[in-house]
């Protein structure tokens, strides 16, 4: 048994070690700032949406494979969905990229800022794979602003072998451990009846009516809804003419909890409302999901203190009350393998995401500072991870299958 002299040796070396592995991790990062700016400039020059991201998913797995990353596209067969790899160790550290754009207004979302630093972090943390003993998994995550590719890609698999993942995400300021709304959305049809709207109309049913009695019940329910509920929706077809009754009408609604568990009860309250639009009317209603739910996102503590510490050895501050976010698809990523979804802040004029202001500020100096701050401080909370025993232990422990 060693003696307490010994074992102040050995965590002086590991310590030692450590500072040694996050010197190197940094000088990596820093030599590919240039690549790493030019990328994410390149991702906000040209953005495409959900699921069509084809050459920003090839732009980000091409600079992964120039790393020495071996590259799997149409990762869980979705087409603009990667991985890449590097090392092979038996602890597997997830760095999610996303680099899907809103439509209309470009990367209002600071994808490009996420999905660069992500590509650093992992690059950066590459050069030490080995000495770590892990393996870097880089993984393309198209349409997280639409149907939710994290969704789809745990489903196909790609994540049974990780034992840890994170991402940063662009922000008007930086933060971490807050929490974020589990949501769902429906596409809602009403079918009924066309008449002529002055000569009879008491032979049609009135699709619009139907739709209209719901958004009613809907606008009453918001007052019982617990706090943190949203439900929100726009009309997508309201019928053709004035001169006829409409025999369709239609709607796209989403639903925000905070949690899966509140979302269901959200759902039920929501579908009743619709069901009595039809009822109302005489109209028919069909109620179908639109993409794949999200859950409430919930970011490992242990993983959240590293990481703040590392990010403020960068020299940034952080909001004291990260709060409750929006919604995100790595809340289903954060529900079956421990996940950091931390915030990497920019000035951005004091805009929000999803605001054509928001997205002009991402090719700031601030934002491209943002890019390796991020990368940076995920691969020094990976490095903590891969060389503190008790963190190791408990990662794989979570990623290994249990004996049976």
């Amino acid at each position: 048994m060693s003696t307490p002299a010994q074992q102040d040796t050995a965590r002086h070396h590991t310590a030692q070690h450590r500072t040694a592995l996050r010197a190197t991790v940094r000088d990596r990062a820093h030599a590919w700032r240039e690549r790493l700016v030019e990328l994410s400039h390149r991702l906000h020059a040209d953005p495409e949406t959900a699921f069509e991201e084809h050459r920003s998913a090839e732009a980000v797995a091409a600079l992964a494979e120039s790393a020495g990353f071996s590259v799997e596209r149409r990762a869980g067969s979705l087409p603009t969905a990667f991985t890449a790899t590097l090392g092979t160790g038996e602890l597997v550290i997830a760095l999610c990229a996303e680099y899907d754009a809103l439509p209309g207004l470009g990367h209002a979302c600071g994808h490009n800022v996420n999905g660069t630093a992500a590509l650093g972090a992992a690059i950066a943390l590459g050069a030490v794979a080995d000495e770590l003993g892990i393996t870097v998994k880089l993984i393309g995550t198209p349409a997280e602003e639409d149907a939710g590719g994290k969704v789809l890609l745990i489903e196909a698999g790609v994540f049974d072998d990780v034992a840890a993942a994170m991402m940063v995400h662009a922000a008007p300021s930086d933060s971490v451990g807050g929490s974020s709304l589990a949501i769902s959305g429906w596409d809602v049809v009403y079918t009924g009846r066309a008449a002529h709207a002055a000569a009879a109309p008491w032979e049609g049913v009135n699709a619009l009516d139907a739709l209209t009695v719901a958004q009613t019940a809907i606008g009453l329910l918001r007052q019982q809804l617990p706090g943190s509920t949203v439900v929100s929706g726009i009309i997508t077809d309201g019928g053709s003419a004035a001169n006829v009754i409409p025999d369709r009408a239609a709607a796209h609604f989403e639903m925000r909890a905070p949690t899966l568990e509140r979302l269901r009860a959200v759902q039920a309250r929501v579908r009743a409302c619709f069901e009595a639009g039809a009822l109302a009317t005489g109209a028919s209603v069909t109620i179908e999901p639109r993409g794949n739910e999200f859950a409430d996102l919930r970011q490992d503590p242990a993983m959240s203190e590293i990481y703040a510490s590392a990010v403020t050895a960068l020299g940034r501050t952080l909001d004291e009350e990260p709060g409750l976010g929006g919604s995100t698809d790595m809340g289903n990523v954060s529900h079956v393998v421990p996940a950091i979804h931390p915030m990497i802040g920019y000035d951005t004029g004091g805009a929000h995401q999803h605001t054509v202001e928001f997205a002009a500020a991402g090719t700031t100096p601030a934002a491209d500072l943002a890019i390796l701050d991020g990368a940076v401080a995920m691969a020094w909370t990976a490095v903590e991870l891969a060389t503190d025993p008790q963190q190791r232990r408990r990662l794989l422990a979570r990623s290994r299958p249990a004996a049976t």
